[in-house]
């Protein structure tokens, strides 16, 4: 339930940072953000596959050609139909224009749909550099940004860097009582790939805490194995696979989370745990 909280008040302040205060333009005297801004919010009610949306985002861009806000919105919907070339020219556009509002949105869509895990770190650092408060949360809140950028250090070789990255996170989510659905999953299996099987056991037994996943199980399972601990890894296996099938597993709508593991890879391990005698 915490987590279902967690995400639904993060998903409420992305949704709340998508549309932007055109009177907020007015006050400051931008007269043609405020009419790109009104125009654009004639998007409310169309499809963003229509041609009505988009043709509303142009105008809005005929009226400003920087308005931020325009070409971001036009880029989600080339994003989601997989036309990345159309929808990369379009949030390098918005990034143009206001970077701190869209480097962390383009670095999270390098990461999660393409892999492109230099991109992705090279955007969250320079959003980094650019701003004297929180970067915040990915666009699906599932992350913090920096948790984002320690996976993409993982994913490229450097687990000692990624291991200092969540570790230095993960303290002030910590301390925020903000912690992520899989922060402490991460973490282990990066102590347990790097051979600090006493800290992952202790990782996951945090992570079970807060939200037990299958794959917090497996991995569980798999430092115990290291550990020469056969009851436990057996026993963690058997719980994984009860986990797993009740639907009680890592997901993303759009792509494979790193660290995810599937039904034939603990039914694989059960088979040679059986075969090994530990039953």
């Amino acid at each position: 339930m915490k987590y279902f909280n967690l995400l639904m008040l993060l998903f409420a302040f992305s949704s709340s940072l998508a549309q932007p205060n055109c009177e907020a333009y007015k006050y400051y005297g931008d007269t043609l953000k405020y009419e790109a801004c009104k125009k654009a919010m004639e998007i409310k009610g169309h499809y963003q596959f229509s041609k009505e949306y988009q043709t509303v985002l142009d105008e809005s861009i005929e009226i400003d050609p920087t308005f931020d806000y325009a070409y971001w919105a036009k880029s989600i919907a080339y994003l989601k139909s997989g036309d990345f070339v159309t929808w990369k020219k379009l949030i390098d556009k918005a990034v143009e224009y206001n970077p701190k509002e869209h480097l962390g949105y383009r670095g999270w869509c390098r990461y999660q749909f393409f892999r492109d895990y230099k991109g992705a770190i090279k955007d969250i650092e320079k959003l980094d550099s650019l701003v004297d408060y929180d970067i915040g949360q990915t666009q699906n809140g599932t992350y913090h940004l920096n948790i984002a950028k320690g996976m993409c250090y993982k994913a490229i070789g450097e687990k000692e860097k990624a291991i200092a990255i969540l570790e230095k996170q993960i303290k002030l989510n910590e301390e925020e009582n903000f912690v992520g659905a899989y922060d402490y999953l991460h973490l282990g299996v990066l102590y347990l790939e790097t051979e600090k099987f006493e800290k992952a056991v202790e990782t996951f037994k945090k992570q079970s805490e807060n939200n037990e996943v299958a794959e917090n199980q497996y991995y569980l399972a798999m430092t115990y194995l290291k550990l020469d601990k056969p009851t436990e890894y057996k026993s963690c296996l058997d719980k994984a696979k009860e986990l797993y099938i009740g639907e009680r597993r890592m997901t993303d709508p759009y792509s494979n989370p790193m660290d995810k593991i599937y039904l034939e890879n603990i039914e694989n391990e059960l088979k040679t745990a059986y075969n090994n005698g530990y039953k």
